[in-house]
């Protein structure tokens, strides 16, 4: 006979208005355009606290029973997909940490289609631009002047910096079934492979591990470690959750440099009419082929939108990532709007006012 033990209480960073916010704006989105699934998350990047986190198709944990296994995971921590244009940040942020370029520095290489190997290396418009400057390869998502960055950086140093970034190995958040895809063995890039990393294909991420990266250049530079837990409480007793020492991983002078690309891009880019005046959003959109037995299929991408407000000194950092969205080929069209439809309820909520 073994008596029962009293059971603690979890407090977690969850806050449930927001939670409510994504919940709704999520379903209402993937209706709009056509998706067949999406997760929004929304972590503070200063110290990792998970503030919301939402994925569809879902289950009522009421009823488990009468849902298949595949909507029990975590879609964000559970599941990879290539990210794309977002992980362009990222690139360019280790460039401009590593030296190897400024805000300004031109592009040689853009002015048409890059041959590599057997390979050609285009815009996702076709439209090319001689000496395009670095902050408008951001701006325009300059594949090509992305690859320019990649050659610059080399694949070794790029290895190195997307490790710093966490990207290839698990965030450390505290939940169950985080998984983390490997990046492909440092010393076996080949100049395609270097190419293709540099915008964001041929490695795969899951959402918690994009929103980490990314909101180490929110945050000035530091890697932070996710959190859902706050603290633990019992009978009379309670206990904050220690959290990890943030690590240095990019200078605040590049982290700044590329918080400014990134607010260019917000409000020049593609997703340009989506945004909410006056109010200074660092974003980027991206849109990713899914992989499908080795090839690319056209029909089938990811969209995401990331960004964090007010790009100055962040209160959250968010990622909205759709799955082909039948409406538009565009994430522009699709996670972006998304981001903002969510964004315009945070603003007031965690008293953001505009900057004009």
């Amino acid at each position: 006979q073994v008596t029962a033990i009293s059971g603690v209480d979890l407090m977690t960073n969850i806050d449930k208005r927001m939670q409510t916010v994504i919940e709704n704006e999520l379903t209402n989105g993937i209706q709009k355009y056509g998706a067949f699934g999406g997760s929004i998350t929304i972590m503070d990047p200063s110290n990792g606290k998970v503030m919301a986190m939402a994925s569809l198709p879902s289950f009522d944990p009421g009823k488990y029973s009468e849902f298949g296994n595949s909507v029990f995971k975590n879609p964000v921590i559970s599941d990879s997909f290539e990210p794309g244009s977002i992980l362009k940040v990222v690139v360019m942020a280790a460039g401009l940490d590593a030296g190897v370029i400024r805000p300004d520095t031109a592009c040689d290489i853009c002015s048409g289609p890059l041959k590599l190997d057997k390979y050609f290396i285009k815009t996702w418009n076709d439209k090319y631009q001689a000496g395009i400057t670095m902050t408008n390869v951001i701006v325009d998502s300059d594949n090509v002047g992305m690859s320019f960055v990649g050659q610059k950086l080399g694949s070794d140093s790029l290895y190195e910096y997307f490790n710093k970034f966490g990207i290839g190995e698990k965030t450390g958040i505290d939940l169950q079934g985080e998984i983390a895809p490997k990046l492909r063995e440092k010393r076996t890039w080949n100049i395609v492979d270097l190419a293709t990393a540099s915008f964001g294909q041929g490695v795969a991420v899951t959402g918690m591990e994009m929103v980490r990266a990314v909101a180490a250049i929110a945050n000035g530079g530091y890697l932070v470690t996710p959190k859902i837990v706050d603290s633990i409480r019992g009978d009379g007793w309670e206990e904050k959750v220690k959290s990890d020492t943030p690590e240095r991983v990019i200078s605040k002078k590049s982290a700044q440099e590329v918080t400014q690309m990134m607010v260019e891009a917000a409000e020049r880019g593609e997703a340009k009419w989506a945004r909410i005046p006056g109010f200074k959003v660092a974003g980027k959109t991206g849109t990713a082929q899914i992989p499908v037995a080795g090839h690319y299929d056209l029909t089938n991408t990811i969209h995401s939108f990331i960004g964090f407000a007010p790009a100055e000194n962040p209160k959250f950092i968010m990622l909205v990532t759709l799955k082909s969205p039948q409406t538009s080929p565009w994430a522009a069209e699709t996670a972006a709007p998304l981001w903002y439809s969510v964004a315009k309820d945070l603003f007031p909520y965690l008293g953001i006012v505009p900057s004009q």
